[in-house]
């Protein structure tokens, strides 16, 4: 330090101050040797200080710092590999930004940004070290409130998990409907020993999926719920279009039950922003065998709609009591409803409905 001041070494408060955010000091935190760290360059413009003056210090005080806990100056290959990272420049002080620099940079975790706290002097290192631990402790009140939550990618990976469940229930339950088809056809042969009817009691919880003209759900009986969706959808043989403003991932999800090669249309206003434009794309990716387009609804629809086969002599719709994504939540039902003709003028206004952009 020899011809050098103390006071040369404390930063120039007539620069601007540097203003600390959550946002500001995420830009500047990076994952290196599975640590958060901060880099040397970052701490000195948040400080004030000249780089060099900032690592003065902390070899002044180079005790305080031992350890990889606290911190280590970054290899070549990690300056490379940050260096693909969009808000990382290397700043080299006496040639300017970008330039190559002598040394590596020195990277602080978050135990060695509280130690260079206790060697920084001056009234604008106290006043950005309390900044810093506000700020610190805010980031970490909000992780520790949210790490429980799955994020929406993981909300959707666990969706295409159930839908394999639900497709395998779907599936026994089709072959105990034929099984039950087949003892019936014997015991007709043996009427003298047991009458159809009584076979009816027996059976009477595995009944024809496409014999079933209704649902009801009480509350959380939502696997229930998941099942009926995937027997009324495996009905539809050539189309299936529903109708619904507020979808989610849950809603895509039901709908692979669906047969290979039915097409799907998806009417909504997705209300809520329950759907995202990245969850979609998701979807699409795992699924790009599925025939599925979405649309608006118009703004006018309340109710729920599947409507299976359009236009074909096999055409069923049904009226829906919520949302497929919500359903069994709460009392809901699903009735079919026979009566098509009345629902004419209702699917004209659907065809004419343009393209949803989430």
């Amino acid at each position: 330090m020899a011809g050098k001041k103390k006071e040369d070494l404390l930063p120039d408060l007539s620069n601007n101050i540097f203003i600390i955010s959550e946002e500001t000091i995420r830009e500047r935190t990076y994952i290196v040797r599975n640590q958060k760290v901060m880099l040397d360059f970052d701490l000195a413009e948040i400080y004030g200080y000249e780089t060099k003056n900032l690592n003065r210090q902390v070899k002044n005080n180079i005790k305080k710092f031992l350890g990889e806990d606290f911190m280590f100056e970054l290899t070549d290959e990690e300056v490379e590999e940050l260096s693909r990272c969009k808000n990382f420049t290397l700043k080299d002080e006496e040639n300017g930004r970008g330039k190559n620099i002598k040394y590596n940079p020195h990277a602080f975790t978050e135990q060695g940004i509280y130690m260079l706290m206790t060697v920084l002097r001056g009234e604008l290192a106290i006043k950005q070290s309390r900044a810093l631990v506000r700020t610190f402790k805010k980031m970490k009140d909000y992780i520790v409130s949210n790490e429980m939550l799955p994020s929406n990618r993981q909300m959707l990976q666990l969706s295409m998990q159930v839908t394999n469940t639900t497709q395998s229930i779907a599936e026994i339950k089709k072959s105990l409907n034929q099984v039950e088809d087949d003892i019936a056809i014997a015991m007709g042969e043996l009427s003298d020993v047991v009458r159809k009817s009584e076979l009816a009691e027996i059976f009477e919880n595995f009944s024809e999926a496409n014999a079933c003209r209704g649902y009801l759900f009480f509350n959380g009986q939502i696997f229930d719920s998941d099942v009926a969706y995937a027997e009324i959808y495996l009905q539809a043989s050539s189309s299936i279009y529903v109708v619904d403003n507020y979808i989610s991932t849950k809603t895509l999800q039901l709908l692979t039950h669906a047969r290979d090669g039915v097409e799907i249309k998806i009417y909504s206003d997705n209300l809520m922003k329950g759907l995202s434009a990245t969850e979609y794309t998701d979807f699409r990716k795992q699924y790009s065998e599925l025939k599925i387009e979405l649309y608006e609804s118009g703004g006018v629809f309340h109710d729920r709609y599947i409507i299976l086969d359009y236009g074909t002599d096999n055409m069923k719709i049904y009226l829906c009591g919520s949302s497929s994504k919500d359903s069994g939540a709460r009392i809901t039902t699903i009735l079919e409803d026979q009566d098509i003709e009345k629902y004419k003028n209702l699917l004209e206004i659907l065809k004419g409905n343009g393209k949803l952009k989430l």
